[in-house]
Parts: structure tokens; C-alpha cells; sequence
């Protein structure tokens, strides 16, 4: 009975068929559902406990009408702690910003993607710590498909991206692996774009949530009358994505039946609707997502050895962000650059201190934390750049120590000063300054010249500065 407790979402929603569909993906991952019609009676029911604590709070903005930040907030007042995930036809980035600053946790778009709940409902059981400041937020911002585009340098991440690269322009099976939140999905959609067949038909099959029999009927399709329901005949994935490239994304989810299945298929090249009575000859390349080796899932029975056998020794691993520390702060200046464009935001920097509070975090979320992170942040902070007090529960988590300045960013000069706001010009050309001398060990007449003014300005500004050549 407690577990049926923390597991309660409660649905504001007039439509039957949408509160049915709630209820179906959530009961997959053991929620169970209330729904009511209005707001009022959500409030009336939060306030009891006779039939279990509600957890998560799923609210229709066509509920709530035009004054859906209102009511947010009115929700938020009635239960504080409450997590609140506002469900919205709009794409509207300024409607996120302005929902998240009434008070809500998450931003889901219709028609729902039964994959994006899951990772809702999931983020709201964790800790108060990882709900609020850390929970998951829904990506509004369109990423590149262009390898150029994609930051990090560290080592094992840019011979993951060669790698990729590499067999983009190849026609054969491939696995992206790697933690959830590393990429995968926009690393494969990079690869598509790359690849011979980028004007070709691009289809991707999401499995979180999906049954195994409609998992079945998503990828092969099936004739009609094969099974109760089937009304009509329907495609599936493959044939939709015949000439072109299909996705799958999460492939250790197929039930090992159909992994077999799969397997066949890639080898043949032929696929046959569930309930038909004769195959059709394909021509798709697979790319699939997987959290590891396909080969250590096989050996671990996670995935059927015939289908790891399929993608031989073609996969890219992407490595987690905790493994790519030095690529925090960029990754973060990347973020914060596409944050500002966004209606409603503006462009901010980011300190030394808040950087290095960044980087002191194992970031389980990987990148898609790290980006959900810093747009609440941006949502709520009103200076010009983010400071450690935009993090107050990373702070926390991560601790003093491990805040400390770095020196290293932005070549050792510091924008921003701990209470973020700009440095003066005066002090940064000093900073600037004592960096030349230093990187070119006091040869005054080479400073000049890299700072593109004249030895005798040089040395005036050192006047005028309180430097000491020496330094």
C-alpha cells in the first residue's frame, strides 16, 4: 500500500481517450491514476489522504485555459513540494519559460510520447535534491545534426565521433551505446545526415513504454484482422523506412522473440507484416541505440546473440560526461548560447566558481541533465551570468571544495565576478596583461606585438595599471 502511495499521479484533463492513454503508459512503470475534471476538484483532492498521497500532478493546459500560469501557481501554493508536469499542444519555448517560472517541474508537448512521461513520472520518485534543481526537463531547443557542431574534446569523445564519422557513409547495421542522456539519439540522427542516404525516408521507433505486441506491430506492421483491434491494415517502421534509415531507439526493450526476428531481417533483408502470409524484400539501414555493447548485453542476456551478431563489430560507445570533465565548460557556453535564443531568455555568462561547481558533479543525467539544469537556472536568474548561487542544491551535492575557482577557463581570465556581474574593463585588461607576459616569459617587445599595440603604450599601461613587468 505505501508503494501504490508514492506512486499516485493525479490527471487534471477533460478528454477520456487522453486520460486513458496516461494511465496506460503510467501503469506500465507501476503508477496508478486518478483523473479529475477542473482545477478546483484537483485541489479538493490533493487536500485528502483517505485515498492515497499523490506524487505527481499531470495538468492539461486546455484545463487550465488561458490562464494556465495562474493556475500553475495556484497548484504549486496548495502543495509546495508537489511535482507538476504541464501538458501543452504549443511548441511555444516562451510558454516552458513562463510555466516553469509559475511553478512547474516539467513541459510535456501533445500528442504525448510515451517515452518522454516515463522519463517524467521517473524523475519525479527521485529525491527531493534530484527532483527539484536536477530533475529532467523536456528539450525545447533543436541541437545540430552537423558533427562540426557537436562539443567536447576529449579524447575518447571525439574518436567516438571519428568513429561515427567514419560509418556514416557506409550502408550496414550500427549501434550508438552509451548512458542515457550521452547523446545517442542526436549522434545517430548526425550520422543519418552524413550518410549517402540523408534525403532518403528517416524513421524512428521509440520502445520505452510500448508493449511487446505493439512493439511488434510498430517495426513489421501488420494486416488487418491479425490480431483484436487490428481494423485496418497498418506499415510498420521498416517498411516506412525502406530506401532510407530506421532507428531504433533503446533495442535491448524488444522481447528477445522478436530480437530474433530482427536479426533475420537485417541478414535477409526481407520482413513480413504480423498476419500476412508473405514477406517483402527491404532495403534499410538499421542504427539502434543501446545502453552498452551489444556484445556485453548478449553475454549479460540482455540482448539475443544472434541480433549483437547482426551489428558485428559496429558500434560507437559514447563515453558519460563524468569521463569527459574538461568538456563541462564548454558544453556549458554551448547550452547557454542557445538558451539565450530562446523567446522570453537572454544571453548569460557563467563564473569561474559556478563552472567549477559544474564540473565537481558526476552528472548521472549525462547531457541532457546538464542542459536541464542550466535552463532552469537561466529561467530564474536575474543577473548577467550564472553564479554558484544559481545552484543551490548542486551546491550541496558537490560540495565547497570542490567550487573552488578554476583558473584555467576562459585562458585563466575571469569575466564575471562572484557576484555576477561584469569585472571592469580595467581590471580584465590587467588580467589580460599579466597573461602575455607570462605566456611569453617577459619578452615585452613579443607582448606588444600579440596585443597588437606598441612596446611604449606597454609599458604605460603598465604604469597605469600597478603591473610590474616581472609579473
Amino acid at each position: 500500500m505505501e508503494e501504490d502511495e508514492l506512486r499516485l499521479l493525479l490527471v487534471v484533463d477533460r478528454d477520456p481517450a487522453q486520460v486513458r492513454l496516461v494511465s496506460s503508459i503510467a501503469a506500465r512503470a507501476g503508477w496508478r491514476t486518478q483523473s479529475v475534471s477542473d482545477v478546483c476538484a484537483a485541489i479538493s483532492r490533493l487536500a485528502r489522504v483517505d485515498d492515497g498521497h499523490v506524487c505527481a500532478l499531470l495538468l492539461n493546459s486546455e484545463v487550465a485555459g488561458d490562464d494556465s500560469c495562474q493556475v500553475i501557481g495556484t497548484i504549486r501554493e496548495a502543495a509546495p513540494n508537489l511535482p507538476i508536469l504541464f501538458l501543452t499542444q504549443s511548441a511555444s519555448p516562451l510558454l516552458a519559460v513562463e510555466a516553469m517560472r509559475a511553478g512547474a517541474t516539467d513541459y510535456l508537448m501533445q500528442p504525448i510520447a510515451s517515452e518522454r512521461l516515463l522519463y517524467a513520472l521517473e524523475s519525479s520518485t527521485h529525491s527531493d535534491v534530484i527532483r527539484d534543481e536536477l530533475a529532467p526537463l523536456a528539450e525545447k531547443i533543436e541541437a545540430s545534426l552537423d558533427f562540426d557542431m557537436m562539443i567536447g574534446s576529449a579524447p575518447n569523445f571525439r574518436a567516438a565521433l571519428a568513429r561515427a564519422a567514419k560509418a556514416a557513409r557506409g550502408h550496414g547495421p550500427v549501434i550508438v551505446a552509451g548512458e542515457a542522456g550521452t547523446g545517442k539519439e542526436l549522434l545517430a540522427r548526425a550520422m543519418r545526415s552524413a550518410s549517402p542516404r540523408a534525403k532518403a525516408p528517416f524513421v524512428v521507433l521509440h520502445t520505452a513504454g510500448m508493449s511487446p505486441g505493439n512493439l511488434e506491430s510498430a517495426l513489421y506492421g501488420h494486416e488487418k484482422g491479425a490480431f483484436p483491434g487490428a481494423f485496418s491494415r497498418k506499415s510498420g517502421a521498416l517498411q516506412d523506412a525502406d530506401g532510407g534509415t530506421l532507428l531504433i531507439d533503446d533495442i535491448e526493450r524488444l522481447p528477445p522473440a522478436l530480437q530474433e526476428r530482427l536479426a533475420r531481417t537485417i541478414a535477409t533483408g526481407e520482413a513480413r507484416p504480423v498476419g500476412a502470409s508473405h514477406s517483402f524484400r527491404l532495403d534499410v539501414r538499421v542504427i539502434a541505440t543501446a545502453a552498452d555493447d551489444p556484445q556485453l548485453l548478449a553475454a549479460q542476456g540482455v540482448i539475443a546473440p544472434a541480433l549483437a551478431d547482426a551489428f558485428g563489430t559496429a558500434t560507437i560507445a559514447l563515453p558519460p560526461l563524468r569521463e569527459r570533465t574538461g568538456d563541462v565548460a564548454p558544453l556549458t557556453r554551448h547550452f547557454l548560447a542557445l538558451i539565450g535564443e530562446q523567446p522570453g531568455l537572454r544571453w548569460l555568462g557563467v563564473t569561474d566558481e559556478a563552472l567549477a561547481l559544474l564540473e565537481g558533479y558526476e552528472w548521472p543525467g549525462n547531457l541532457r541533465q546538464l542542459q536541464a539544469v542550466l535552463f532552469r537556472a537561466a529561467v530564474f536568474c536575474d543577473r548577467d551570468a550564472l553564479t554558484m548561487q544559481d545552484f543551490p542544491q548542486l551546491f550541496d551535492i558537490v560540495g565547497e571544495t570542490a567550487a573552488a575557482p578554476v583558473p584555467v577557463h576562459g585562458g585563466g581570465i575571469t569575466l564575471f565576478g562572484a557576484d555576477g556581474h561584469l569585472r571592469s574593463l580595467e581590471d580584465i585588461e590587467a588580467d589580460v596583461i599579466r597573461l602575455a607576459i607570462g605566456h611569453y616569459r617577459g619578452r615585452m617587445s613579443e607582448v606588444a606585438r600579440r596585443l597588437g599595440i606598441g612596446r611604449s603604450t606597454l609599458y604605460r599601461k603598465l604604469g597605469d595599471l600597478g603591473i610590474d613587468n616581472a609579473a
